[in-house]
């Protein structure tokens, strides 16, 4: 016990030097240079996090029917524990069902969405869906992007920074220097849940759908099959798949065609897949109507005709 009691009390010691060490340097002058210089990057990497917070905002607006508010009390003589009502989510994601359904949905996700999530399988549908997956798919690659960008602004500066604070404080090194934290979790997918909760609440079963970009990819030539477009005067309708969207930066040699700004020009930079007549202005998805857009020209141009 003589012995742990001064080693804890170093601990705390060298601990408390150490907050008192980088609390000096991030408020000394040399950092304030670092900081400095490299301003115009941090700016433009908290510009683009947020960009790629409104592209995670893309909803489909599926909803199961509204069946109401209510409240359930149980004041039966005898003490049941019903463990398995507590499952039981009133939200507009989740649909409640039976068993049968709840297992048929499992096996057949895309129908009985369409069916128990009032999805009309139409056009308009679809075209909203590919708008979604486009939003989606751009803030999956700018998070990759965005987070490689980081990393290239910190390896340049790196060797003016005391290595002591790059291996033990380089999370509080990241805030200082003004980067925004970036969420690289995939919560924002939307899921759409089937549920079934037995009425004595003994057993419940769950079966969830959740929107990835994978998910989407197949959804969207699901709902394409089943609504048959037919040939228009602009030719066959393309589908806004991860595919297509590749294949417009490829004809497009990985550019901009605002700006003219490309990967060749900036290695992390975020390439948009844009419709040139845009979908609320009867825009359709067609190659000719497709182009590619760096994310700083495509969130001016919104939803106006240039």
């Amino acid at each position: 016990m003589a012995i742990v009691m001064p080693i804890i009390l170093l601990i705390i010691f060298l601990i408390v030097v150490y907050q008192i060490y980088i609390s000096l340097y991030f408020n000394g002058r040399k950092f304030k240079v670092i900081k400095d210089s490299i301003q115009h990057y941090t700016n433009n990497c908290n510009e683009l996090n947020n960009h790629i917070e409104e592209l995670k905002c893309a909803h489909s607006n599926i909803k199961s029917y509204e069946y109401g508010e209510s409240d359930l009390y149980d004041n039966s003589n005898y003490q049941f524990k019903r463990k398995e009502w507590n499952k039981n989510i009133k939200h507009h994601q989740t649909h409640n069902c039976s068993a049968s359904v709840c297992k048929n949905a499992s096996d057949h996700p895309f129908k009985y969405l369409c069916k128990y999530f009032d999805i009309k399988i139409s056009e308009e549908t679809l075209s909203s869906l590919e708008a979604v997956l486009n939003n989606f798919a751009a803030a999956e690659q700018g998070k990759i992007l965005l987070q490689n960008e980081r990393n290239s602004i910190l390896d340049s500066v790196s060797k003016s920074i005391p290595s002591l604070i790059l291996n033990f404080s380089k999370v509080k090194l990241i805030e200082e220097l003004g980067f925004e934290s970036i969420d690289l979790s995939d919560l924002y997918f939307p899921v759409y849940t089937f549920q079934y909760v037995s009425a004595g609440g003994n057993s419940s079963l769950k079966c969830d759908i959740k929107l990835d970009i994978g998910n989407l990819d197949k959804f969207i030539m699901y709902l394409n099959d089943l609504v048959k477009f037919k040939k228009s005067i602009a030719g066959q309708r393309a589908l806004m798949t991860s595919s297509l969207r590749e294949k417009i930066k490829c004809r497009d040699n990985f550019a901009c065609q605002c700006c003219g700004l490309s990967i060749n020009d900036e290695k992390n930079l975020l390439l948009e897949i844009d419709h040139i007549i845009p979908l609320s202005k009867g825009g359709i998805t067609s190659t000719d109507n497709l182009q590619t857009l760096c994310w700083k020209c495509n969130r001016s141009k919104g939803s106006k005709l240039v």
